[in-house]
Order: structure tokens, then C-alpha cells, then sequence
């Protein structure tokens, strides 16, 4: 980045609005940090058409085959590590699908490795690493559109012939130019200047939450309003698992966990084999041929 180009990103991020926060007390500074806050979902609103876009690309090529990688550095690192890493428990997918890549590695979550962001070849080893190839989706997240580690990311993605996608939160950065689609709302300048962990994370969150839920709608993992692919793997999420299959099969609890009980407590499969009366083996043999087919079509597809 050319240094005049540096020094103009880093003046957008002064925030003359919150200029004597130093001074502030407590319950004004929370108040204006709230005030901040606010603000966030109406901007995501406004990007909604561009998030729904991308949404019907990335379920599209996962349908065919294709993989999810996010990409990014510090706060949008973090942030992509939290969202890819609830996918497997939320939607019952293999954590190959939806996978992160965090300048650093999985050292930065806990300690910042900041000076790794200028890299613009780690995040290329990744990608080859976990061999990416053109069926894939690379999505580079950066709150100003211009971290080297996430900007090289993309135009490997673009070479591989992936579909690149650029999340960005201060409006289009370099990031956006070169990405084949991208989200690029402006959330302005934080209360804190220049600290993305605050409005700029709380996009990001937005966003990744709405991408990966509205994904994993569109591939069939929901049910309603309900998560029939859950891994149930504690108590609290058996009962969830119970709960889910009772109220889909107008069965009592203990019924629902008599079906779970025979399938590891996988609740399409237990619906399934109470909906259509059949074995333990079919269920699994429908779910797994008919992979990205809603519950909904499952059951219309093998209704007898």
C-alpha cells in the first residue's frame, strides 16, 4: 500500500463525534458506544439484495461440490474462525465444508499476531494446502478492504477460477475491485478510532451469521425454524434433539427419543424413519443420496 494511501485510510477512521471520549463518564461512554451500535443493522439492511446474492452463489456451488473458505486477519480473522466453527455442531455438515483460514494460525485467536496481515504469500500456502480448487468459494474479510494477507487470498482464489467474494464494512476497498462479488457496507468511523473490534466486528458477525444461516437454508439443514441436522452432543442438545423431532412428528418426547435413540441421535434420521415407517438403514440411504434435498422434499420423494 502506497503510503499516502495508508495515511488516507487512516485519517477516515477518526471519529470527530466522539473526540472527548477520554472525558466521558461511564454511563455517557456506554451510552455513545450504544448510540454507535445501533446503527449497525440498518446499514446491514441496506446491503441485504448484495448478502442474498451471494448467499444463492455459495449454496449453488456447495451443492456441486464446492467447499467454503473464509479468510481474514485480526478481528475478521477471529470472527471467521467463530462462524466456520459453528457450522459442524449447528447444521450437522463436516468441517471440511465450511472452513477458516486466520493470518497466523490458530495461535491468533487467543494472541494477536498482527504483523502476519502484511503477508501476501501465508494465506496462499493455506489455500494450497487445503487444496483449494475451482469449485471452491473464497470469501476475504477486512474491515478497510486492504489487508495484504486477505487481498492475496482473493486473487489466488481468482486464478483457481473460485468464486471470490469480498466482505469489506468501511464501504468498497481494494479488496472489493478484484473480488468477482462483494458486500461492502460503510458502518463509519468507530467511537474507539480505528478499533474494527466494535462496529466493524459486529458487521462482520451480522453478516457471516446471516450468509452461513442462509446457506444452510438454502442446502436443506433446516427444517422450519428448526435445526434437524444438530449434533447432539451434551444433554442440553439431546433434549433439543427430542424437542425437534416431537414437535415435527406430533409425538411425545420419550417416543422421540426411542426413534433417536436407534440413529445417535441424528433427528432427521429419526424423523424420517417415525414419518415414512421405515428402517434405520433407509433413513441414513435417503439422506445421504438425496444429501442437499430439504427434509420437506425427503419425505414427499419417498412417501409411499
Amino acid at each position: 500500500m502506497k503510503n499516502n494511501d495508508l495515511t488516507s485510510c487512516l485519517n477516515s477512521e477518526l471519529n470527530p463525534d466522539t473526540i472527548g471520549l477520554s472525558d466521558m463518564d461511564t454511563r455517557s461512554l456506554l451510552t455513545t458506544i450504544n448510540q454507535a451500535d445501533s446503527t449497525v443493522a440498518e446499514i446491514i439492511r441496506q446491503v441485504i439484495p448484495d448478502i442474498s446474492a451471494v448467499i444463492d452463489q455459495i449454496a449453488t456451488r456447495i451443492a456441486q461440490g464446492g467447499r467454503l473458505f473464509y479468510v481474514g486477519a485480526g478481528t475478521s480473522g477471529r470472527l471467521a474462525v467463530l462462524d466456520s466453527a459453528e457450522c459442524p455442531p449447528t447444521f450437522g455438515t463436516d468441517p471440511e465444508l465450511v472452513q477458516s483460514i486466520i493470518a497466523g494460525g490458530h495461535a491468533a485467536m487467543l494472541h494477536a499476531v498482527e504483523n502476519v496481515e502484511d503477508s501476501t504469500t501465508e494465506s496462499i500456502v493455506e489455500l494450497k494446502q487445503r487444496n483449494a480448487c475451482a469449485d471452491d468459494i473464497i470469501i476475504g474479510l477486512a474491515a478497510s478492504g486492504r489487508t495484504p494477507f486477505t487481498l492475496a487470498a482473493i486473487e489466488y482464489g481468482n486464478q483457481l477460477g473460485a468464486l471470490t467474494i469480498a466482505i469489506t464494512t468501511r464501504g468498497p476497498g481494494p479488496i472489493s475491485q478484484i473480488a468477482q462479488m462483494a458486500i461492502s457496507p460503510d458502518v463509519g468511523p468507530e467511537v474507539l478510532s480505528g478499533s474494527t473490534r466494535m462496529k466493524s466486528g459486529t458487521a462482520q458477525k451480522m453478516m457471516l451469521g446471516m450468509i452461513s444461516t442462509g446457506v444452510m437454508v438454502g442446502l436443506g439443514k433446516v427444517h422450519r425454524n428448526l435445526m434437524v441436522d444438530v449434533i447432539a452432543s451434551n444433554e442440553k442438545l439431546e433434549r433439543r434433539a427430542e424437542r425437534i423431532v416431537s414437535e415435527i412428528c406430533g409425538i411425545s418426547q420419550s417416543e422421540a427419543a426411542r426413534y433417536l435413540s436407534y440413529v445417535d441421535y441424528k433427528p432427521r434420521l429419526a424423523i424420517l424413519m417415525n414419518e415414512l415407517g421405515v428402517s434405520v438403514e433407509t433413513a441414513k440411504s435417503i439422506a445421504e443420496q438425496q444429501k442437499y434435498r430439504s427434509l420437506q422434499q425427503q419425505l414427499n420423494d419417498n412417501a409411499a
